[in-house]
């Protein structure tokens, strides 16, 4: 029963104004039930947690006016399901992850995040080139069954969520923004059809716009649910490269598809190879790769 009253607290105190993750990383830490911090002063919060003058009030009024029970009714209307660190059904891979995010906001169907999945990213302006190796790449990985993770950006995650769809694959769309605020506006549709069959996920509440800072967050998300990344044409300084640069940094394969040492949408996954990600130029480069125990790993 505690462990359940837990998560409710969690969620309302995640959303309460003034509390980001690396407070509540405290609150846990302070208290692993978040029992006490609704019987904290407003001297008592600032003094254990740092909140700022500029945001005690409204931190201290949300904690005590705000109704749990009603925030986890009105997801529900809206098919909005709930996951938070505490439960047991968040994703083992991205639990071990540096800073995994404590909500998870899922629309659709959850049992794709216990998948065999690997991520496909690439720059928002792809060359004919990249369009074709994305398309293929995700045609064959939906022929092995694997789920296809991406970040609903214009460009090669747009392709790479549309091709899965096409050839009735799987695939999980990572958000920088909350559900109410799909991004870029004119993916929508597809944000839908994901939405419905098969996962839109963002560890931001449904109501949050969509900010530059968002995105290298959501990042972390992407890598941190897969086995590998698989990065198809980025710049020299892409969000695709902050992405591989976390699967890294977490011991993931890396993969990236080499290209014309005269294009600038190239430069970023030739110097990725230059530094030891796996050049794929076939689904048989990346297979021989992943652990034979893939599918248990998620």
């Amino acid at each position: 029963m505690e462990s359940s009253l837990a998560k409710y607290r969690l969620v309302h105190l995640y959303e309460c104004r003034g509390i980001g993750s690396r407070t509540l990383y405290k609150m846990l830490k302070f208290d692993p039930t978040l029992h006490d911090i609704f019987l904290m002063t407003k001297h008592e919060l600032q003094y254990y947690f740092q909140i700022s003058n500029r945001y005690i009030d409204v931190t201290y009024f949300d904690i005590h006016n705000n109704d749990p029970a009603n925030t986890y009714e009105k997801y529900a209307k809206m098919n909005i399901q709930i996951i938070t660190i505490l439960d047991e059904i968040y994703p083992y891979l991205l639990k071990q992850i540096y800073n995994p995010p404590l909500i998870l906001y899922c629309k659709g169907d959850i049992e794709l995040l216990y998948n065999a999945s690997l991520a496909v990213v690439g720059t928002r302006n792809p060359s004919n080139y990249g369009v074709q190796a994305t398309k293929e790449i995700v045609r064959s990985l939906v022929k092995k069954k694997f789920t296809i993770v991406s970040g609903l950006a214009k460009g090669i995650d747009f392709i790479a969520h549309q091709t899965c769809i096409e050839h009735t694959g799987q695939t999980i769309a990572v958000l920088g923004s909350g559900f109410s605020h799909i991004y870029p506006r004119n993916h929508e549709q597809i944000a839908n059809i994901i939405g419905k069959s098969h996962l839109l996920l963002s560890e931001y509440p449904p109501n949050t716009k969509p900010q530059k800072t968002n995105f290298p967050e959501r990042n972390r998300i992407i890598s941190g649910l897969t086995v590998g990344t698989i990065v198809i044409e980025a710049r020299e300084k892409s969000g695709s490269l902050i992405t591989a640069d976390f699967a890294l940094n977490e011991g993931r394969e890396v993969f990236a598809v080499p290209g014309s040492i005269f294009s600038d949408t190239s430069k970023g996954t030739n110097f990725l190879i230059q530094q030891g990600a796996k050049l794929i130029q076939s689904i048989d480069d990346i297979l021989s790769e992943l652990p034979k125990n893939t599918t248990q790993m998620v």
